[in-house]
């Protein structure tokens, strides 16, 4: 017979929640349950949750762990409780039947946690709050062998310097796996197809200057040994890893906020989730600034 399932029950800010098999080992390679899990994004939650708010969030569940089957879920699960926000929109982009999808968004630590026992693991979000405009410009920095973090971080200090020049602050956290993105304020006044092609631009710019380095084209044979500016993240109909979100690798690392003092000594490298409750403890949310609307992208 399988064994049985356990199950608790907890409040969580008011709201009564089921947490199942508390003890089940979701990253196989590190021995990290499901309960570690919760615990992270319980102690992650405030400095996590204002990145999700009013965001439509995707998400990426891995039900038998990080070597087993996975799945993306953008509607909402069966099942899900009536105190979990839920926001019914276009899907962007769609060239299906479907019109609608009915998203959860992550508003509070209910439903965090809620998220967290359902073993999804991942959390994405678009450059959008719901019913407005792209607040967030982001590109992707994936790096293509031999090329790795610290040629990201060499291409990230020269997006930064050429953003500034354009009154735009950059932001950079490490992906959680091998590349990174920077993310910039915006005003939330332009479309993503604005704000894409601003960002492309700037990305064929930079590859002029550094064609040994840096390409701007997502064709894969020719990104060997060099960084991949990925302009397109912000396609409406696009998400990007949520910063402090978990991912799933043999172990578990993190999407991780970086100084640009790291960026600048090529030391970005992957965090373990209890690195970067230490690294808030010492810095707080080094993303914090992108909470504020920023100036326009030129265009």
């Amino acid at each position: 017979m399988p064994p049985k399932e356990q199950r608790i029950r907890v409040e969580v800010d008011g709201q009564s929640l089921e947490l199942s098999n508390l003890d089940k080992v979701l990253y196989p390679a590190a021995g990290f349950t499901k309960g570690e899990i919760i615990n992270y994004y319980t102690q992650v939650a405030s400095v996590l949750l204002p990145h999700l708010r009013d965001r439509a969030l995707t998400r990426i569940r891995f039900p038998n762990g990080v070597d087993g089957q996975s799945f993306f879920e953008k509607n909402k699960p069966g099942g899900t409780p009536e105190w979990v926000r839920v926001e019914t929109l276009p899907v962007p982009g769609s060239t299906k039947d479907r019109e609608t999808i009915d998203y959860v968004v992550a508003d509070d630590l209910p439903t965090l946690v809620w998220l967290a026992n359902l073993a999804a693991l991942e959390l994405h979000t678009p450059q959008w709050r719901v019913g407005e405009q792209p607040d967030l410009m982001v590109v992707d920095l994936d790096p293509g062998a031999p090329a790795g973090l610290r040629e990201c971080c060499a291409v990230a200090v020269l997006m930064r310097d050429r953003l500034a020049e354009d009154g735009l602050a950059a932001y950079p956290k490490t992906s959680g796996k091998k590349g990174m993105q920077l993310s910039c304020p915006i005003a939330g006044t332009q479309s993503a197809e604005e704000v894409s092609a601003y960002a492309k631009r700037i990305a064929e710019e930079l590859e002029r200057g550094t064609p040994k380095s840096i390409t701007s084209k997502m064709a894969k044979r020719l990104r060997p040994g060099k960084v991949f500016i990925d302009w397109s993240q912000n396609s409406a109909a696009k998400t990007t890893v949520a910063p402090y979100s978990l991912r799933a690798q043999a172990q578990p690392t993190v999407s991780t906020p970086l100084t640009w003092d790291e960026v600048e000594d090529g030391a970005a490298r992957a965090f373990s989730p209890d690195e970067v409750l230490e690294r808030i403890e010492e810095y707080g949310d080094l993303l914090e600034d992108l909470l504020t609307p920023g100036p326009s992208v030129p265009g």
